[in-house]
């Protein structure tokens, strides 16, 4: 594909040779001739000098590069696009392979690919398009939307409801049971039956191995267009905002409230009944016992805002320095009321 006809479908301004050929996408490290890469992060900026590929996805306001450019006002998005214009999506044809399993009583909508040994319960409803790829179990009475996409061995519970455009990752569980127990008299757990659902919006991925736990009563809701990475767990009855990202391992315990636009990091967890405000971010293995502001950057253990956290962090680094002056002015100090005695 031509760089030109690249830029047109991208919407971005051309500066360099329109009629190079680009046969693919790469990081710019990796990047070899004939290869489109991008820059974002200005940590790669040295790698300009040294990358191989033939054109370089930037801002409007980057210097001119060695090589052919596409202006962008958001490289890593159009990055993203064009991806796709050299690995587009799987087609999965219209069937039902034979081992698929489907109650009578079932609605499913036109379009869809169900794949081998899925199961599809009583009373179930599946929108138009659906692709379910392989070993994917939908229990009695869930309600799924249109474009739905579950990869093999992701599960949907009893009654949960999952909108329009909703990605399920290999192994995801929606609306399994939440940790819930009651302690009897003589010590032993009692289980709580587990009566509620999980709700999920439109537009949600939530990816590899990760679990979203039904209520215990009322529901768990993941809002429109959040994102959930892998091994991540959503206690019983916490509602996560719109447009909110979940990063890998994040673990919410019970009736956590988690606002729009959030980006909890790496591990983070939370503690069960709080609220993190709208476009709060709390960064890699931040650990959250109460409420976090809105629009706050939270970091460490008890999280804290990130720049006390930073100076803690240096702080804590010069301990021993500061026990050995401590000490010695405890020793000057005594010896100075000695000599005055």
């Amino acid at each position: 594909m031509r760089l030109v006809e690249i830029a047109q479908k991208l919407g971005c301004t051309l500066d360099g040779d329109g009629n190079l050929e680009i046969t693919g996408v790469a990081g710019i490290e990796e990047a070899q001739p004939g290869e489109l890469t991008f820059l974002a992060n200005r940590k790669y900026v040295r790698a300009l000098h040294s990358t191989r590929a033939s054109a370089i996805l930037i801002t409007k306001e980057d210097a001119r590069p060695f090589i052919a450019a596409l202006r962008s006002p958001n490289p890593y998005l159009d990055f993203a696009r064009a991806i796709e214009l050299f690995h587009p999506a799987p087609h999965y044809a219209p069937s039902v392979h034979p081992t698929a399993l489907i109650a009578d009583s079932a609605e499913i909508g036109v379009g869809a690919h169900i794949g081998p040994y899925c199961y599809i319960a009583d009373d179930v409803k599946i929108g138009n398009h659906a692709v379910l790829h392989s070993f994917v179990s939908i229990y009695r009475g869930a309600r799924i939307g249109d474009n739905f996409f579950a990869h093999s061995h992701a599960c949907v519970r009893e009654n949960c409801q999952i909108g329009h455009r909703v990605l399920l990752q290999n192994g995801v569980v929606v609306g399994s049971d939440g940790f819930g127990f009651a302690r009897q008299a003589d010590g032993r757990w009692y289980k709580m039956r587990q009566a509620g659902i999980t709700r999920i919006g439109d537009d949600v991925e939530v990816q590899a191995n990760s679990a979203i736990d039904r209520a215990t009563i009322g529901e768990t809701a993941i809002g429109r267009g959040t994102k959930i990475d892998n091994l991540v767990q959503v206690g019983h009855a916490c509602k996560v905002g719109k447009d909110t990202l979940l990063c890998g391992q994040v673990g919410l315990a019970g009736t956590t409230h988690v606002g729009d636009r959030c980006i909890l990091a790496g591990q983070v967890g939370s503690a069960g009944h709080l609220t993190i405000g709208d476009g709060a971010t709390l960064t890699a293995q931040s650990g959250v016992p109460t409420d976090v502001p809105a629009g706050a950057i939270y970091s460490g253990y008890p999280a804290m805002d990130n720049l006390a956290w930073r100076k803690s962090v240096a702080l804590f680094h010069r301990l021993p320095e500061l026990q050995k002056e401590l000490r010695a002015l405890r020793a000057e100090v005594a010896r100075l009321r000695g000599a005055a005695i």
